[in-house]
């Protein structure tokens, strides 16, 4: 007895002949048809998305089919800008790496070196040596005498560079003494290794009265000293070269004393007159005379008060003033000499109310 039939089984398909749903070699597939599975095999299930507009919502475009050969998507026209802008940065980024790779190359073919040390300003020169060394190498230089010929080699070969003759520059002739020196301003080379030094000499000349040397005049000579900076010191570097010593007037834009204030001028002329008086005395006279909390340190009897040529006060605050004083002081004997002096004064108030100016400070 034959067992029952399942429902809707398919009945066996009969050798020779081609399985039902399966496309015969060389015949095309068209729309949902699908090739049967192979026997044994279960057919596999569409999965349906449920569409959000509902079971009778339209259905959607069909999908355009491809010529042969036709790419799957659609350009676009580029922008002008974008295509600037890409090439810029695009160049941008080229250039430097090029330059990135020329510094590199250049850095392996000559490596940076540190630099040599040149001393060209005149804040590195050893300003304050060269003025020593300047100012005994020409009192060396302009001291002689002939009775002591070797005495003047030796004193300039002090601070003379080693290899230079010192016996230059005299004839070993005569007496002179240079008593005193004062080194002035430093001109430094642009190189920083030489210098001329400005010095001011006095001295003293020795008349010859027959076969004697009797002194003579005092004189001040004016000298410019070349100097150069070894390793280890400075040293003229040569014989020294007078320079002249000439007057110059004042510059124009000297700063004024200020508009006179002749009122307070005469108020104060005699206060002014007991400060110069005491001034010249002691320190505990003028400190009676001074304006409270200011020193000032007395002349200690040099000189005698003579007498105050001239007084000026000049306008200002009302706390403190400026004034400028002539004064003639008695020295010794019948020699009297004028000087002219800048004093700061300053209102003081007593314990009564009174109100008077005194001296605070002179220059």
């Amino acid at each position: 007895m034959a067992p029952p039939r399942r429902p809707g089984s398919r009945p066996p398909e009969q050798p020779g002949q081609p399985l039902q749903g399966h496309p015969q070699p060389g015949q095309p597939v068209y729309g949902d048809q699908q090739p049967a599975p192979a026997p044994g095999q279960r057919q596999p299930e569409r999965l349906r998305q449920r569409s959000p507009h509902g079971a009778h919502a339209a259905p959607g475009p069909a999908r355009q089919v491809l010529e042969p050969g036709q790419t799957p998507w659609a350009t676009e026209p580029e922008s002008s800008f974008s295509t600037w802008a890409r090439r810029f940065f695009r160049g941008l980024v080229v250039a430097v790496l090029l330059l990135a790779a020329i510094s590199g190359i250049r850095s392996w073919i000559s490596p940076n070196r540190a630099p040599n040390t040149v001393v060209g300003s005149q804040t590195s020169f050893p300003v304050d040596e060269a003025r020593a060394i300047a100012t005994r190498y020409s009192i060396s230089y302009l001291t002689w005498d002939e009775a002591n010929p070797d005495a003047r080699p030796a004193q300039v070969g002090l601070d003379l560079a080693a290899g230079l003759d010192g016996r230059t520059g005299w004839n070993g002739r005569g007496k002179q003494v240079a008593v005193l020196a004062y080194p002035g301003e430093v001109k430094v080379d642009p190189g920083g290794v030489a210098a001329a030094v400005d010095v001011r000499v006095y001295i003293q000349q020795y008349d010859r009265k027959g076969r004697n040397l009797t002194p003579g005049a005092f004189s001040w000579e004016r000298l410019s000293v070349p100097v150069a900076r070894t390793a280890s010191r400075v040293v003229a570097s040569g014989a020294p070269t007078f320079v002249p010593d000439s007057r110059a007037a004042l510059p124009d834009n000297m700063p004024g004393p200020g508009a006179p204030d002749d009122d307070l001028t005469a108020a104060t002329k005699k206060d002014a007159e007991a400060f110069f008086g005491a001034y010249a005395e002691s320190d505990n006279k003028v400190s009676a005379v001074t304006a409270p909390g200011s020193t000032i340190r007395s002349l200690n009897g040099a000189v005698k008060f003579g007498v105050l040529k001239d007084w000026q006060v000049y306008t200002g605050n009302d706390d403190e003033r400026r004034a400028t004083a002539a004064v003639t002081w008695n020295g010794a004997g019948d020699t009297t000499l004028d000087q002219t002096y800048t004093l700061t004064l300053r209102r003081t108030v007593a314990t009564d109310g009174a109100q008077r100016w005194q001296v605070a400070a002179v220059g």
